[in-house]
């Protein structure tokens, strides 16, 4: 089967309908599917349900689909430097399901295993253990957390060969490879492409068994938030 796309906009062709769940990798803008991300705002799909440790910056990344009102809900763990995103929630416009950030990393990751649920200490006794199941183990409280899958997982890889074999280059190895295995159908998006064989066996991160379209392009790779020293 040939999992090689010419475009994002050719990738994601078929996977798109209104009111379905989306991962989107990365971690600011490290790592970001910048390309599928940029594709679904030019398709226009709206009602969004975004699993995404937050949402961009306000005119780049996921940040675009909230300009555009195409986002209904995120499950995050930080709002980050998008102040449409806090404007938005602030006046119930967005829905919000806010995760401590382990706990959003473990609740992909279990989804991506077939773990339907787990429990951890993190949250007890905060708004985040509100309505949540508590269990004790060893005279300590837990809470019950539920994994997480999504409709489509949408993730940017460094290299990749045509079988969808990824591996992901420094921090932006972020939240993509457990997004990768939680998708019900996953594309992603790499910098280079190279055939089977190529790759170092050992420095695969995740199989390509997972991935089901990818698509090469170039980034734009902006930087979050620019600090400068003084001379």
């Amino acid at each position: 089967m040939n999992k090689v796309y010419a475009s994002a906009a050719e990738a994601l062709d078929g996977l798109l309908v209104d009111g379905m769940t989306v991962m989107a990798g990365g971690f600011g803008l490290c790592g970001i599917p910048e390309l599928c991300i940029a594709a679904m705002h030019d398709k226009g799909v709206r009602d969004l349900t975004v699993i995404s440790n937050n949402c961009g910056v306000d005119d780049f990344g996921l940040g675009i689909l909230l300009q555009a009102r195409q986002i209904k809900k995120m499950v995050s763990s930080y709002v980050g430097e998008n102040k449409e995103f806090e404007r938005q929630y602030l006046n119930g416009e967005l829905d919000l399901e806010f995760n401590p950030q382990g706990t959003l990393a473990e609740r992909i990751r279990a989804g991506g295993a077939g773990i339907p649920g787990f429990y951890t200490k993190t949250g007890v006794g905060t708004l985040v253990a509100e309505g949540k199941e508590h269990k004790d183990f060893d005279g300590e409280t837990y809470i019950l957390e539920r994994g997480l899958t999504a409709d489509l997982a949408i993730v940017k890889a460094w290299k990749a060969d045509t079988d969808g074999n990824l591996v992901f280059r420094k921090t932006a190895r972020n939240f993509n490879p457990e997004m990768a295995t939680a998708g019900r159908v996953t594309v992603a998006e790499v910098e280079d492409l190279v055939e089977v064989g190529e790759l170092d066996p050992d420095g695969i991160h995740t199989p390509g068994i997972f991935v089901h379209r990818i698509v090469q392009g170039a980034h734009e790779k902006r930087i979050e938030k620019r600090t400068l020293r003084e001379d």
